[in-house]
């Protein structure tokens, strides 16, 4: 302990000088002031003179340096609060009708992204099956103002007809892909050929990824027609709902949307494209009436601006 004091005691001493004070030694104020006279200083009352700069040099520093604290530390908070700002509107949007909506009703309305995102909030729910997902509200609609939707649709009943049908898209038709284009081995195999073709796979790998991938996509079509009660056949379902939709369209407009697709429309084009180059396409391309509505609207989608 006594050498620690004595080494730390020049530098203490160093510092209390700096700071315009003084460092007690424990002696009497006598023996003090004799030791500040035989030293050749001053005495205390010169002492006292010499320390007062001092003392206000260090208090201005003091106050400096607290000021300085004070604007670092504000800025820190604002800083953490603007990345918090830009966190909340940063929201993540893995839902494709959700990113459709925010998107449209951007081109439409030319409000800020940010903002438009925040009509979409997300919200935890539980499934049929117990699992917790996130579905967004109002992922259906387009956020318009009267003016804009009046333009946009000309009547609130086309307004509810499109987010009636893209909901049955996502509820009902998307549902009926898989068990149709993985109905039987032989088919679970041709479509897995056909994406090892389309892909970047070596000989190797396209091999395992077409007998294996088959094989489990088989396995799951079956819990997946199980799952949504569809029938022995599920040809019998895709055909009824692609007829189901063509009547929905009816005779007297080419498409939904009246004389260009709307978002309904190409909310079922896209479900049903996924199929082309299978089996289960052509079946339904045979079977049904929806092949003129289906050209028409990938004519319009290739006549369509860039």
């Amino acid at each position: 302990m006594a050498h620690a004091a004595r080494v730390l005691w020049p530098r203490g001493r160093a510092l209390a000088w700096r700071l315009g004070c003084c460092p007690t030694l424990g002696f009497p104020a006598q023996s003090r002031a004799g030791f500040a006279g035989s030293a050749g200083g001053s005495g205390p009352a010169a002492t006292a003179r010499k320390g007062g700069p001092r003392l206000l040099g260090a208090a201005a520093l003091a106050l400096g340096g607290a000021l300085g604290l004070y604007h670092t530390a504000r800025w820190h908070l604002r800083a953490q609060d603007l990345r918090a700002e830009r966190s909340a509107v940063q929201q993540q949007l893995n839902d494709s009708s959700v990113i459709i909506s925010a998107l449209k009703t951007y081109l439409v309305s030319g409000q800020p992204l940010e903002d438009i995102i925040t009509y979409y909030p997300p919200m935890k729910a539980v499934n049929d099956q117990g699992k917790e997902v996130t579905e967004f509200c109002n992922k259906y609609w387009l956020m318009l103002d009267e003016k804009e939707a009046q333009r946009m649709y000309g009547g609130k009943e086309a307004r509810t007809e499109e987010m009636k049908w893209r909901q049955w898209a996502d509820d009902w038709l998307v549902h009926l892909i898989s068990p149709n284009v993985y109905r039987t081995p032989a088919e679970a195999l041709a479509s897995f050929d056909y994406i090892v073709k389309e892909g970047n796979f070596g000989a190797v790998e396209g091999a395992m990824a077409k007998y294996m991938g088959a094989a489990a996509m088989y396995i799951i079509s079956k819990r997946l027609k199980s799952r949504h009660h569809l029938r022995d056949d599920v040809r019998e379902d895709l055909y009824e709902a692609a007829n189901k939709w063509v009547a929905a369209v009816g005779k007297d407009r080419p498409f939904m949307g009246g004389q260009k697709p709307n978002l309904a429309d190409l909310a079922v084009y896209g479900v049903l494209r996924v199929m082309e180059g299978l089996e289960a396409f052509d079946d339904m391309m045979r079977h049904t009436r929806i092949q003129p509505w289906y050209l028409r609207v990938e004519k319009a989608i290739a006549e369509a601006p860039q």
